[in-house]
């Protein structure tokens, strides 16, 4: 006897790609450096993500090849497409740590942050933030990156 399970539509579940969450942490590890007016170093970027120098050179010539870093051994730089994700994913951790502590009154946790932030896409983080009433820090005193719906905010 063999037992067939239907799935209802709705319940249909999301595979990411675990290579697009890849990419877009090592571009906001550059961003962070950056923001920090500290020299994006590869040993800087292997600290911050836990992973060894030579996994930081084989991700930035990745990264160099789809442009979105320029990348030499001397130097590392983020290209405007680069920029754009890297700002991206920090609003996007930065919103969820101001929605989980003062909206949902729980303690901020980097892993369900860091589980949420690949998935946001910019109509929902626009979202988020007008709900939140567009917070120009988050709860560590860091600045959330501005996005459009921050330009109608009086």
């Amino acid at each position: 006897m063999k037992l067939i399970m239907a799935i209802p539509k709705d319940e249909v579940f999301y595979v990411c790609t675990a290579d697009k969450e890849h990419i877009e942490m090592y571009l906001k590890a550059i961003w962070y450096i950056k923001e920090k007016k500290n020299p994006i170093r590869i040993s800087t970027i292997a600290k911050m993500l836990n992973v060894k120098q030579s996994s930081v050179v084989q991700m930035l010539k990745k990264l160099n090849q789809k442009k979105l870093v320029s990348y030499n051994r001397t130097y590392v730089e983020l290209t405007p497409d680069g920029e754009s994700i890297g700002a991206n994913m920090i609003r996007n951790s930065r919103l969820l740590e101001v929605l989980m502590q003062n909206s949902l009154k729980v303690e901020i946790n980097e892993e369900i942050v860091c589980g949420i932030e690949h998935h946001m896409n910019k109509q929902f983080t626009d979202a988020l933030c007008t709900m939140l009433k567009h917070p120009k820090k988050c709860p560590h005193g860091h600045n959330i990156p501005n996005g459009i719906c921050c330009t109608h905010w009086h």
